[in-house]
């Protein structure tokens, strides 16, 4: 006999809706099992389908699975902020009013609330690389192959490695990275990052696209929290951006995804908005 079982769907990165990365979150995970959370990622055909538990961690004020259509992931950035979001309007109450508390697979990760002439924005401390260094060699090869560029165009490159195993490469330009037209059944089983910088007077500081396996290849992920969180830390950790920052993600999927990047003492943190699109019950 099917539950009822409070539902969300929200757009993450963006104020308008449509415009960012789409997020389905059942708040009332508890009871599904392994098979049913994995089948309804497959059947909502998001990037991310998350369901949100009670905390097991006496520090956490609530717990998330996050399943893409073909796995389960320990973390995820866009997920963590629409997550927060739907728990927050449905009624959750953070245990300290400075920050909410998410536990998932990487740990705990702390969420902030920021105010903005825009609106309420979340931000959430961008959890520790698992892997860094530089790429080898071989997959810089098939990295440059995928996104049909010169090896030479790739001016710097990075392990990004926080949960999803990112493999991150920059380019020379913003206009670099939106010019590559990858086939996207060419790879398979490797998540790459792509970087570069804009010019002068345009509202973002980066332009920013992710590759993520999917089905028989790889497919493109709109707006990627995990990614520019890793990318910041990199980045920032490097010199090769300043401690606060936006980056633009979507635009070749005629999206509008914007990421508010801040590096305050220790922590990077990683804003965007979420707007509300669908509430209702799901039977399951």
């Amino acid at each position: 006999m099917s539950t009822a079982r409070r539902f969300q769907q929200v757009d993450v990165f963006t104020t308008r809706a449509l415009q960012g990365n789409a997020l389905a979150v059942v708040l009332d995970g508890d009871g599904l099992n392994d098979a049913q959370m994995a089948a309804l990622a497959r059947w909502t055909n998001l990037s991310e389908t998350t369901f949100l538990l009670p905390p097991t961690d006496a520090h956490a004020d609530y717990r998330v699975r996050i399943f893409t259509p073909s796995t389960e992931l320990p973390f995820a950035g866009h997920p963590t902020l629409g997550s927060c979001h739907a728990w927050l309007a449905a009624g959750g109450r953070p245990r300290d009013a400075a920050h909410v508390v998410q536990q998932c697979g990487v740990g705990l990760v702390r969420i902030r609330r920021d105010d903005t002439p825009q609106g309420a924005r979340l931000a959430f401390s961008a959890p520790p690389r698992r892997r860094s260094g530089p790429l080898d060699d071989a997959t810089l090869e098939r990295i440059a192959r995928f996104l049909g560029v010169p090896r030479s165009d790739i001016v710097a490159h990075e392990h990004c490695d926080n949960g999803p195993p990112w493999m991150a490469v920059m380019l020379q330009s913003a206009d670099a990275v939106l010019a590559c037209r990858p086939t996207l059944s060419s790879e398979r089983e490797i998540d790459i990052g792509v970087v570069g910088r804009h010019g002068k007077g345009a509202d973002a500081a980066f332009e920013v696209r992710a590759f993520f396996p999917y089905g028989d290849g790889l497919a493109e992920d709109p707006v990627t929290g995990s990614l520019n969180a890793a990318l910041a830390q990199w980045l920032i950790g490097s010199g090769r951006a300043p401690a606060r920052y936006v980056a633009a993600q979507g635009a070749a999927l005629g999206r509008a995804g914007r990421v508010h990047v801040e590096q305050v003492g220790d922590d990077i943190w990683i804003g965007g908005h979420v707007v509300p699109c669908i509430e209702g019950t799901l039977r399951l």
